[in-house]
């Protein structure tokens, strides 16, 4: 049957996908040629063959593969009504100068708004079902204000991460502020997470903003996780060698990017269980340190990665882009070393990115007993892909379909806690005229409040 939106938004309504190829990323579950899954509110119910249907509404998904929705571990959503303004960014210094430098100062609430929003709904509509904005123009608390409510009204999970902008005016409320934002926005919302932003060194932005025994004593008097971004290089490495000395990592603290460390540094990350967030294609892109994901370093390490998107100004927006990326790049690196030598490459696949893109990401950002998987229990957030689309067909193998054949085109259904976000391909509750003039006027506010012509 072809359900009406309105019976599938019945509140209290109980869902069964049936006959599809299910990749559970569960490693007891695994992958189920053909079967069914149950959603009971906001929860996954069962998944099986052959599942009793009892009062669920049923729904015949034959031909699509089920699977959890992506996690994107780190992400500058603010930035979204300025994507691909500089696509051939040069290095950091250059996206430093002319983003965080340049443009972020002219960012108003409504901006932040904006911009959060349509990385939010470009994410749903690519099959992200968490996202975690690492929102560092947070310069007053009508900022923050503003990019938690964009999280929250386009439903998808969100972490808002706050960090005080890198340079220009700001009001001096954060980190205070992120007790009211706990209070205001996070604590009634089971969708919203909040975490403390930072980043690894002063080389950037100065000391207020590097981690140290301050801000992790703020994040753990809140009772919240740390995402700490531009970790690379030798200073990073030392750092991270003094933060496990002080006791300031562990399971609750995510570390991103991570090119160029020490093994010294990684064997400090995976004693203590610190999470990792990779960025493929910003790290080889924009070239941050080695330019090279750090997939081998952490896998040495025992670590499993989780995988992000990092800024729109220069680079794709969806995560089957960043698992292509991480696959080719590492299975590249691993042949070249091996080339001439008649050792075997030890290669990757495709089963270990979309693990990375789920699961991992999950349990990088503190939600792995969550999301990331297809697990009964966990939230209901589950991607309906269709598998004998032009593009896909026919079906052979259900990771591979997802992983090196699909996108956004063929993402017929996103669910969230249960909820449909997006049906039959399309994003719900989106008037696109509307967001496109929103977007359009905001890109034309800050470009012109920055002082750029055109």
């Amino acid at each position: 049957m072809t359900p009406t939106l309105d019976e599938l938004r019945r509140p209290g309504r109980r869902i069964l996908l049936t006959g599809a190829a299910v990749v559970t990323m569960d490693p007891e579950l695994g992958v189920l040629p053909r079967g069914d899954l149950l959603i009971d509110g906001d929860r996954i119910a069962a998944v099986g063959a052959d599942l009793p249907a009892g009062d669920a509404l049923v729904i015949d998904v034959t031909g699509a593969v089920l699977a959890p929705g992506f996690v994107d571990t780190h992400r500058h959503a603010w930035e979204a009504q300025l994507r691909r303004i500089m696509p051939d960014v040069n290095d950091l210094g250059e996206y430093v100068t002319s983003t965080l430098a340049g443009l972020a100062p002219a960012y108003q609430p409504q901006d932040m708004y904006v911009g959060t929003r349509l990385a939010a709904l470009t994410a749903i509509d690519s099959g992200i079902t968490t996202m975690l904005d690492f929102s560092h123009n947070s310069r007053t608390a009508a900022h923050s204000d503003a990019a938690v409510r964009a999280l929250a009204d386009t439903g998808i999970r969100g972490v808002h991460a706050s960090m005080r902008p890198h340079f220009g005016d700001w009001d001096g409320q954060w980190p205070a502020d992120l007790t009211r934002l706990h209070d205001t926005h996070i604590a009634g919302n089971p969708l919203l997470t909040l975490r403390l932003a930072a980043l690894a060194t002063d080389e950037v932005a100065g000391p207020d903003l590097a981690y140290g025994e301050h801000l992790a004593r703020t994040a753990r008097d809140l009772g919240i996780g740390v995402s700490i971004d531009a970790v690379f290089g030798p200073a990073s490495s030392q750092a991270i060698l003094g933060w496990a000395r002080q006791g300031l990592l562990g399971p609750d603290v995510c570390l991103i990017h991570c090119t160029g460390l020490t093994p010294q540094a990684w064997q400090a990350m995976a004693d203590t269980g610190a999470g990792v967030a990779l960025a493929p294609t910003s790290d080889a892109q924009i070239g941050l340190e080695s330019a090279i994901p750090a997939i081998d370093e952490a896998l040495a390490a025992g670590i499993r990665p989780g995988l992000s998107i990092d800024v729109e100004v220069a680079l794709a927006s969806d995560m089957f882009t960043q698992m292509r990326a991480l696959h080719a790049i590492q299975r590249m690196r691993a042949a070249h070393a091996a080339y001439g030598t008649g050792e075997q490459p030890a290669r990757i696949g495709v089963a270990d990115v979309l693990d990375f893109a789920t699961l991992q990401g999950a349990r990088s950002i503190g939600l792995g007993d969550v999301t990331g998987s297809l697990t009964p229990g966990k939230q209901a957030d589950v991607l309906v892909v269709h598998a004998e689309d032009l593009n896909n067909m026919p079906l052979n193998d259900p990771i591979g379909t997802l992983v090196l054949g699909s996108d956004a085109r063929n993402i017929d259904a996103v669910f969230i806690a249960g909820r449909v976000r997006k049906w039959a391909g399309t994003v719900l509750d989106v008037d696109p005229a509307a967001l496109r003039e929103d977007v359009r006027a905001s890109r034309d506010r800050v470009l012109h409040a920055a002082g750029h012509r055109s």
